[in-house]
């Protein structure tokens, strides 16, 4: 019996520790929690954003996410009036991938990459004016980027206002309808389609559009940075944080600087003009 109970013992001991083995095996892990990085973003937007993550911001956010081993988690908010106060303010998502630089309402990044307004128009009509000064622009049907329902000016509706060129401008709100996919597209359709034969359009928008609709347009930045002293046509494009989330900042800021080449990679495939 005493020669047998060492190894009953043993025995007993070897399937202890398989079971427990077994046991720890097949228990949930206490992984650590995933961080999130918490995205304001509109989902209906592109070339920008959209909720089926079409859009150059919706990449960027992705690339952000990876460098900083987090997760995406998006508050979807149509980038209209109460945007910022309904996302980034309301503390409902801590980013916004894309704001001009400067912005009052968060603190922002450096810049990631800096673009102008255009004239688009069409390679068949022999139309290619790069100045609100060229004469051409009182002769021919002008397409403008108008902000809101009350037809507030953008800065190219106000360069052309101040020479007078009002009667044969047309004005294409940049919310669009919403209903419709890339809602403030139509300014750039407008001009495939003879309803303009010129229209002055924000950059990223117009190179987009031209690309992915393969449109018989072509776009040429607007030739001055501002118009007069205080009419910027050319803006720096940052991430927004909330204001006092400097830290935040920093490491967006970092993350930009250790992939800017894969940004301006990700610019160029939707075809985002860009300025120095």
């Amino acid at each position: 019996m005493s020669s047998r109970f060492p190894k009953l013992l043993s025995i007993v001991s070897l399937a202890f520790l398989l079971s427990a083995s077994l046991a720890s095996c097949t228990r949930p892990s206490q992984a650590t929690p995933v961080r999130k990085l918490r995205v304001c973003a509109d989902p209906n937007n592109l070339p920008f954003s959209n909720q089926k993550l079409e859009g150059f911001e919706n990449r960027i956010a992705e690339l952000i996410a990876r460098d900083l081993d987090a997760e995406v988690q998006y508050t979807w908010w149509a980038q209209r009036r109460g945007f910022i106060r309904n996302t980034l303010e309301s503390r409902s998502c801590d980013v916004v991938i894309g704001v001009p630089s400067g912005f009052e309402r968060a603190k922002t990044t450096r810049p990631y990459y800096r673009s102008s307004y255009v004239f688009v128009y069409r390679k068949d009509r022999g139309i290619k004016p790069n100045s609100f000064d060229d004469p051409l622009l009182r002769r021919v049907k002008v397409g403008v980027q108008v902000i809101g329902d009350d037809g507030a000016n953008s800065p190219p509706a106000h360069a052309l206002s101040n020479r007078g060129i009002i009667q044969n401008v047309r004005g294409y709100t940049v919310y669009g309808d919403y209903a419709q996919d890339s809602p403030p597209a139509g300014i750039v359709d407008a001009v495939a389609d003879g309803e303009v034969d010129v229209a002055v359009v924000w950059g990223p928008l117009a190179g987009y559009r031209i690309k992915k609709k393969s449109l018989p347009l072509e776009m040429a930045l607007v030739s001055s940075s501002t118009d007069g002293e205080s009419l910027p046509l050319v803006y720096d494009i940052s991430m927004g944080v909330r204001r006092h989330e400097e830290a935040f900042k920093e490491e967006l800021e970092a993350v930009i600087d250790r992939r800017r080449a894969e940004i301006n990679d990700i610019l160029d495939q939707y075809n985002i003009p860009r300025v120095r």
